[in-house]
């Protein structure tokens, strides 16, 4: 179980958090007949997004794995998977997909992904992603794409014929911009599934399939 000291070294939480589980939530129909046999939440922080999917889609989906760059965030997962008695969680040590890129490729069926959004300069962002501690889950460069980018590039590769990714993101990281690059270079339809302000931020939760899948 993740308590308040653990919460000094992994992203605690929050209202960006809440609204991915309500976009999941909100999907959960659709999400379970589609039989997902794989999911993948990259940058899993807490883990409670995961082990909330874990809950919505049960043993429709046999494997739940999980990425991070912070070790401690890793065995947080690990612990929240296990305190909620969903099934297993595995958690794996590494920046973004890591060695998983070839190994899952066109077999995700739900791709996850609560990136570091918030607009900092580049020092900033760089040295939150090379210290890997909490400053890495938020700190996201000069528009808040910098890391996101990076995962973007590979989201056409892991996602299977089937697969669903999800994206949080904030109005400063330019949603149709995002959009009509996946559309353009990835043939990955974007929406916009679910969207609220939470202090000054706006935040956006966007659904990408293939164009050939129906949401």
């Amino acid at each position: 179980m993740v308590d308040s000291e653990d919460y000094k070294h992994v992203y605690e939480p929050a209202e960006d958090t809440f609204i991915l589980l309500d976009a999941l939530e909100q999907d959960a129909d659709a999400l379970r007949s589609s039989k997902p046999l794989i999911c993948l939440e990259v940058g899993s922080g807490s883990g409670c997004v995961s082990a909330f999917a874990s809950a919505i889609l049960g043993a429709s989906a046999s494997l739940y794995l999980t990425t991070d760059i912070n070790p401690y965030a890793c065995k947080a997962t690990k612990a929240t998977g296990a305190h909620n008695g969903v099934s297993p969680i595995d958690p794996i040590w590494t920046s973004l997909i890591g060695p998983l890129r070839s190994r899952l490729r066109h077999a995700v069926d739900v791709l996850l992904f609560n990136p570091p959004y918030v607009p900092t300069d580049i020092d900033e962002a760089n040295e939150a992603q090379q210290t890997v501690g909490i400053a890495g889950a938020w700190a996201g460069g000069l528009d808040g794409m910098g890391v996101t980018d990076i995962l973007l590039e590979q989201v056409e590769n892991l996602l299977s014929p089937i697969g669903r990714f999800y994206l949080v993101a904030v109005k400063q990281n330019d949603i149709q911009r995002i959009c009509g690059r996946m559309l353009s270079r990835y043939r990955l339809e974007g929406e916009i599934v679910m969207q609220r302000r939470a202090g000054r931020e706006h935040l956006y939760i966007i659904r990408f399939i293939r164009q050939h899948s129906k949401a």
